[in-house]
C-alpha cells in the first residue's frame, strides 16, 4: 500500500508535502506532483498538510479519483526509483491522465 496524489493537486503543487516527506519520495512534475509507490514508507506525513486535501492512503482514494493510484504508478515506468525526489526538481512531463485534465487558472 501507498499514499496517492489525486487531481485536486493538478495545477496547484503546493509542495508543503515534499517539505514533510521523511524519505523524499514525493517528486514533482510539469503540472502536479507523484508519490513513488516504491519508495514510499506509509508513515503519512504528507497527507494532514496538503492544503487541498490531495493526499490519500491508497485504499481511501475517493472512487472518482481512483486511477490516480495508477497514474501515480505508471509515471515512474520511464524514471525508475531514482532513490529521492530532491536530486531530480522538477521532471518536464505528466502522466496522460493529469496532461489530459483542464487547466486550472492560478
Amino acid at each position: 500500500m501507498t499514499y496517492v496524489i489525486a487531481q485536486p493537486c493538478v495545477d496547484v503543487k503546493d509542495k508543503a508535502c515534499i517539505e514533510e516527506c521523511p524519505v523524499d519520495c514525493i517528486y514533482e512534475g510539469q503540472r502536479s506532483l507523484y508519490i513513488h509507490p516504491d519508495e514510499c514508507v506509509d508513515c503519512g506525513a504528507c497527507e494532514p498538510v496538503c492544503p487541498v486535501e490531495a493526499i490519500f492512503y491508497e485504499d481511501d482514494t475517493p472512487e472518482e479519483w481512483k486511477d490516480y493510484y495508477k497514474a501515480n504508478v505508471e509515471f515512474f515506468d520511464e524514471l525508475g526509483s531514482p532513490g529521492g525526489a530532491g536530486q531530480l526538481g522538477l521532471i518536464e512531463r505528466d502522466h496522460p491522465l493529469v496532461a489530459g485534465q483542464p487547466v486550472r487558472a492560478a
